[in-house]
């Protein structure tokens, strides 16, 4: 998608850690299941997914501060307008995230409820998070203990040169408002740990729906006035992203053979229909696998 070259952005939204290499404990669990939710990390599963970690790596309590990791120390300072989005990478997840929570703030506002913001976190190699320590293999994720999205910018190469997406903004967007999908099953108490294998299991419901959501964002970014309507070249864009990231595809091109009772997240066609339901619809009240 294309920003607005005159929009202004709000890099507090987004906190940057990328070279710190912050890792080992500070986090707690807050009395939650520690789940990570949405991790998409080639040396894992190679797919946008669900994983479980052992509770014993959580300490402490709270999100820890890190010194010199907030958006005025960092790069994401000098991201302040759309066409610094349309021109970095790392200011274009700024405008996404800008986008997607202020989307997703009117439609909480119009329902009578209140939303509540999720940081993103940039970072490379490792960090900490409150579900446990994780690294980029385990690719873009939120984690419902902190309510933070963790994204590694170089998922995206990823995406492009290992599971053969055609990549582009709006790839990038998917995967955002995906993770933000995610957020607000937290907020409305759809977002529960496990949920089984298999084609019609929780987890793959959990994870379409998570799709639609980034959807319905998509179709309504623009009035969010951050954002062009996308075009159809870009729409094309997040469809291949979705149909790269389907257990079908991933286990053919991994493992050879397709195994649906092992799924947790659908199949390249589930993943692009409800991508899709939300694309037409933009009505999170659709989105229901």
């Amino acid at each position: 998608m294309t920003f607005n070259p005159g929009a202004r952005l709000d890099p507090s939204e987004v906190e940057d850690v990328r070279g710190s290499g912050r890792f080992g404990g500070g986090f707690g669990g807050m009395g939650r299941t520690p789940v990570i939710v949405g991790g998409g990390g080639l040396g894992l599963v190679l797919t946008i997914a669900i994983i479980v970690l052992n509770s014993g790596i959580l300490g402490g309590s709270g999100f820890s501060d890190v010194t010199g990791a907030g958006p005025e120390s960092s790069s994401l300072a000098s991201c302040q307008t759309g066409a610094d989005a349309n021109a970095r990478d790392d200011c274009r997840i700024v405008g996404f995230v800008d986008s997607v929570q202020a989307f997703w703030s009117q439609e909480f506002q119009q329902s009578g409820q209140t939303y509540q913001k999720a940081t993103t976190v940039l970072f490379t190699d490792q960090t900490d998070t409150g579900c446990g320590p994780a690294t980029t293999a385990v690719g873009p994720f939120y984690c419902p203990n902190d309510g933070y999205v963790y994204l590694d910018l170089g998922f995206f190469n990823e995406l492009r040169t290992q599971l053969g997406a055609t990549g582009g903004p709006l790839a990038e967007g998917y995967v955002v408002g995906h993770e933000y999908g995610h957020h607000i099953q937290d907020l409305l108490g759809q977002l529960t740990a496990g949920g089984g294998t298999g084609a019609n299991s929780q987890s793959v419901k959990t994870e379409l729906q998570a799709d639609c959501y980034a959807g319905v964002w998509i179709d309504n970014a623009a009035s969010t006035g951050l954002l062009q309507a996308p075009t159809d070249a870009q729409i094309a864009d997040a469809l291949n992203a979705a149909q790269a990231v389907g257990d079908d595809r991933i286990q053919q091109e991994t493992q050879g053979q397709v195994n649906p009772e092992t799924w947790t997240h659908g199949s390249s066609a589930q993943r692009q229909h409800w991508l899709t339901v939300g694309m037409q619809t933009g009505d999170p009240s659709a989105c229901t696998p």
